[in-house]
Formats: structure tokens, sequence, C-alpha cells
């Protein structure tokens, strides 16, 4: 018995010791910043909280089976044979682009998006696993990207949904941050910014509902019903969001993470109607989806939020979920079709135009 309790303090102080020191994990929110956040209708008891009472706190238990069950599981078809391509644009492209309102997808949910002469990244996530370290997960589909981290010019805006690995990375924002202006962020996860070096006065954090302007582009934090956390004893520390970013001539919706509920159409009621929808499908089960939806409540969310289009998004990119990886795009079309709903499909890399109104992309992903 003393051995065995001798080996769990060992465990347990290797544990604090090395999320607390190995940076990937990222800050802490502080007592005091969590008297500030306390005044969101949504942080209650020390966490934040969706609107409906989910996820469900699993039991240890039931955390072991779940993570046996994933990592143990074949998934036939559960990633591309091949590495995805992507199609390349010139960083002179990017710097010197003064045309109409464009989007490049980086794969997963990770966007680079030009509009109104201003570049904006959504959730860039250039690592190569989703994961504090690479040994705790699978290489991304697409080795390369459109255009290396490096070679991006200025950046005038960073925007994050939330503070998990497959969005939010610590090996890119190293990347990028000596080339951005100003960071976009719901509340909390500014401890993870700054623990990483970026002052505070490049960084402005919303609650759900608020908004802020950057330079005429109408930038807002939107609910969203998912869940945060980088480490076991920080879960739902941050606060997750939706975001809408309009311009005087563009309005786009931006999903995050999300499991199909009520302020789908509350936001479209509010912001819409949208040129384009960026709809998260992809990494869904059925054991957690109150927080990812199914294919089919991604094409019923882009009805809800008013979009003229949408674009699948959150598939592509990562192995994290027991589905085909091409089993999101195929059944989220499926049902935009028989709701009359517009989807776009284009590869990585492929230049969005924003407002273009006929989808000429191909269903590249057939045969990989």
């Amino acid at each position: 018995m003393i051995t065995t309790l001798i080996i769990v303090g060992l465990l347990v102080i290797t544990y604090l010791l090395f999320t607390n020191f190995y940076p990937s994990f990222g800050g802490d929110v502080s007592k005091e910043q969590q008297v500030v956040y306390a005044k969101s209708e949504q942080f209650k008891n020390g966490k934040f909280n969706n609107t409906n009472p989910v996820p469900k706190d699993l039991s240890f238990s039931e955390t072991v089976k779940l993570a046996f069950t994933f990592f143990t599981t074949k998934v036939p078809n559960g990633r591309p044979k091949v590495d995805l391509k992507a199609t390349k644009i010139d960083s002179a492209n990017i710097a010197d682009y003064k045309g109409e309102a464009r989007m490049v997808w980086f794969g997963h949910s990770s966007f680079l998006l030009q509009m109104d002469r201003k570049t904006i990244l959504l959730d860039p996530m250039f690592g190569k696993v989703a994961a504090p370290l690479p040994i705790l997960g699978g290489n991304r589909f697409n080795e390369e990207f459109p255009l290396e981290i490096e070679k991006l010019p200025k950046i005038d805006a960073v925007i994050f949904s939330h503070d998990h690995y497959d969005h939010l990375d610590y090996e890119s924002i190293l990347k990028i941050k000596n080339k951005t202006n100003h960071f976009y962020v719901p509340l909390g996860i500014r401890v993870h910014l700054e623990a990483w070096g970026i002052p505070a006065n490049k960084i402005t954090e919303l609650d759900w509902w608020q908004d802020t302007q950057l330079d005429g582009i109408n930038l807002v934090c939107t609910p969203a019903q998912h869940f945060s956390g980088r480490k076991m004893n920080n879960g739902q520390s941050t606060l997750w969001s939706s975001w809408v970013i309009q311009s005087k001539t563009e309005n786009i919706y931006f999903s995050g993470d999300s499991g199909y509920a009520p302020h789908f159409k509350e936001i479209g009621e509010k912001y819409g109607p949208f040129d384009l929808a960026l709809m998260e499908c992809g990494q869904y089960n059925d054991m957690w989806s109150d927080i990812h939806m199914m294919p089919e409540e991604t094409a019923q969310a882009g009805i809800d939020v008013r979009a003229k289009k949408i674009m699948p998004i959150h598939w592509a990119g990562f192995k994290l979920a027991l589905h085909e990886w091409t089993d999101p795009i195929e059944r989220v079309t499926k049902t935009a079709h028989a709701l009359n709903l517009q989807v776009i499909t284009p590869r990585i890399g492929e230049a969005i135009i924003v407002k273009e109104s006929i989808n000429t992309y191909t269903n590249w992903w057939e045969k990989l």
C-alpha cells in the first residue's frame, strides 16, 4: 500500500511539474481574473458554462473508457491514403492584395481572411499534431500549407475561438506573434497568449455578444456550445465562442466548435444573413454530440444562421474522432442539397471569394 501511494504521489507531482513548466500548456487564470470574469453571465462557480447544462462531466472511469475506445478502435478510411496537397499562394500575392474579400483555407479550422485591405487569421493552428506533445497525436493530413508561416506578411489581426490544441497552438503563436498587430479572443484566453510573450495591450478579450472595431470591420464574439481546457485541472477556465466578422459590404460567420443549439438561430436573427458561414463539421460522435455537431446538424445550423452558403470546416485536418475522414463532407453536402442550401468545398489553399455566388469547386476528396 505504501509503495502504491508513493508511486501515485510521484506521478501526480511529475504531472503538476510538467504542466506547470512545459510552455505549450499555456497559462492559468488567476483568482483576481476570476473576479473580473464573474461579471459574465457564463461564469459561475469558478468556471465558464454553456447556456444548456452541457457537457456532462465524465467520471475517471468514463474518461479512461473513452480514451481506451479512441486509441484502440481501428477506423477504415480514417485518414486520406495520401498527403493532402495544398494549392500554393505567393506571399507577395497576400501582401499586395487589394481586391474583394477573400479567404484561404489552411485545413481544419484555420483561415487567412483578407477584407478591406486587412489580413486576418482565424484559429491559426499550423502544428503537426493537435496535442501538447508530438507523441500524443497523429500527424495532420496536409504536410505543407498554402504558404509557410514564416513567409506570411504582416498580420493585422488574429481571432481565436477557444483554447483547444487543434485551434490554439503554442509553436504557431511563436512564429506569428512578432508580425501580428492584435489578437481577439474570448474571455480567459489572454492568459495563454501572455504566457507565450504577447503583451497585454495587443490582446482584446470579449464576452458573448460583445463587439469591437478593427478599422471599420466589426468583430462580434458570439455564443457556441462547447468547452475548454488545455490540461486536466483547468477545464472550463476560459470561454469558447463563435465570431461574426462584418465589413460594410461582407458578412461572415465563423462557428468555432459547437454542438447544435438555439444560439445559431439567435445569431442569424441578430446578425444575418451571412454571405458565407464557416460551419464546424467533423470530429463528432454520439458520445459527445452535445459539443460537436453531426453533419446533418451542420447543414441545419447553416439555415438557422441565415447563411447564403456554408463551408464545412473542422475536417480534412486531423483524425480526432472515429468516423471516416470523408464522412463529414459527404453527409453535410447531401443534407444541404435537400435543404436547398449552397455548400462550397474548396481545396486547401484555393482562394474563396466571399461574395461569389457560383460554386465551381470539385469533389476533390474522392478516391484520396
